[in-house]
This record gives C-alpha cells, sequence and structure tokens, in this order.
C-alpha cells in the first residue's frame, strides 16, 4: 500500500446545497485525507444562484462543521471536464453520492466515460443517509418557490438565501 496522500474529489451543482450533500461531504472527509468540494458551473441546469455564490454557501455550510473535519476540506469551482479538474487536483478519487437506483443508473454511465478518460481515478459511491435520501437541490427550489418550508432539507444560512431570492421570506411568517 503506498504513503501517498488520499485525495477525494466530490463534485456537484450544490444550487443550493442541501443537507444532504453536507452529510456526503462530511463522510467523505472522513474517508480521504483531503476532500475537494468541486462546484460545477453547470450552465445547462439554469442554475438559481451563480457559480461564486454556490462555491461561498458550501464554504459556509464546511466552515459551520464542528467535528474537526472542516480544515481537511477545500471548495474550489471549476468550469472544465471533471476528470481534467480530479487530475490538477491530484484527487485519486471522485466521490458520488446515491439516492435511489435512478441516481445509480446515470452515474454508472458517468463512470464508465470517467473511467476511460481517465483510467488512474476512481469513483466511490456513498449511500445517501436513510434521513437524506429524498432531498434534491430541485425539490428544495420548487417548495421555495411556492413559500414552502425548507428548513427540514436545508440549513438556516441556505434557507434564507433562498427565501431571499425567491422573494419568500415573508410567506413563511404570513402562513404561522
Amino acid at each position: 500500500m503506498s504513503n501517498s496522500e488520499r485525495v477525494g474529489l466530490y463534485p456537484g451543482t450544490f444550487d443550493p446545497v442541501t443537507n444532504g450533500h453536507v452529510d456526503i461531504i462530511r463522510r467523505a472527509a472522513r474517508t480521504v485525507d483531503r476532500l475537494i468540494v468541486g462546484v460545477a458551473i453547470n450552465a445547462g441546469k439554469g442554475p438559481l444562484f451563480s457559480l461564486d455564490e454556490r462555491a461561498e454557501m458550501v464554504s459556509d455550510e464546511i466552515s459551520a462543521m464542528g467535528d474537526g473535519l472542516k480544515d481537511r476540506i477545500e471548495v474550489k469551482p471549476f468550469d472544465s471536464l471533471l476528470v481534467h479538474f480530479a487530475a490538477e487536483q491530484g484527487a485519486n478519487c471522485i466521490i458520488r453520492g446515491l439516492r435511489a437506483v435512478s441516481d445509480f443508473e446515470y452515474e454508472f454511465q458517468m463512470v464508465g466515460m470517467n473511467t476511460r478518460l481517465n483510467p488512474n481515478i476512481e469513483t466511490i459511491f456513498l449511500m445517501a443517509s436513510e434521513s437524506q435520501q429524498f432531498i434534491a437541490s430541485r425539490l428544495v427550489k420548487e417548495i421555495a418557490a411556492l413559500g414552502g418550508d425548507i428548513t427540514s432539507f436545508v440549513s438556516p444560512r441556505v434557507a434564507t438565501r433562498i427565501k431571499e431570492r425567491y422573494g419568500t421570506l415573508d410567506l413563511e411568517a404570513a402562513s404561522d
């Protein structure tokens, strides 16, 4: 076994970063020596927040971690091919979270492509914790846009930013 540093890359759009993402970040950080959270530009998804805003929100969530892991985690935005970014960062593995079988089908294809492009980078799947399996950024945005309560799915910091973006800060107070 090599004494080299184990560097993991957990990529995502994080629009917005959810409690499920934070759970995967925390668990991934325990499996590697250093974790890079790569915030992808992914303009095709029509993000609610800019790349810089999303990177800032992820950084804020990591800063709030109280379990000593935050010193081993870096947040880096990227706009290149995932395997190229992983290689540039010295990552040995790409970490992906899975919520359901449908996630696996997509990720299975991605692993095949990524392995073809760079066979030196492994992919590690972490199953979403049972309490987080149903959380999806897309659903959080839909709920927030319609004035629903998203505080079970994202941190209070993220909830405030989403509500500000949608202009729904007063909707929750009005429903009390």
